[in-house]
């Protein structure tokens, strides 16, 4: 079975920090791409960053450039997502994905249909 254990979600303040931690089992990990995402209530599921475990490379939406990190420890199967400098506007339920590397492109790592597997979604609420 395909299982997401996601941890780090919480109340913060204004301008603080979380990590957001994404532990994969039941696919082989270094065939896939993880991503985050987010939805708030009312809006759309949105991208907020990517890595493609086999390679390194990393993508990052816009609205969170410069202020969030994605990384994996690849021995513990695990993404992490470093929020610093968090806004209000950062609250919501975060959600880890895989997609099969080969489909994991430019025009699609923001792109949710895309995506094999979900995890169940953390939430983070950034208080002003």
């Amino acid at each position: 079975e395909v299982q997401f254990v996601e941890s780090g979600g919480g109340l913060v303040q204004a301008g603080g920090s979380l990590r957001l931690s994404c532990a994969a089992s039941g696919f082989t990990f270094d065939d896939y791409a993880i991503g985050w995402f987010r939805q708030a209530p009312g809006k759309e599921r949105e991208g907020v960053s990517c890595i493609s475990i086999s390679d390194g490379s990393t993508y990052y939406a816009d609205s969170v450039k410069g202020r969030f990190t994605i990384s994996s420890d690849n021995a513990k199967n695990t993404v992490y997502l470093q929020m610093n400098s968090l806004k209000p506007e950062d609250t919501a339920v975060y959600y880890c994905a895989a997609v099969f590397w080969t489909f994991a492109t430019t025009a699609t790592v923001f792109e949710a249909p895309a995506y094999d597997y979900w995890g169940q979604g953390t939430q983070v609420t950034v208080s002003s």
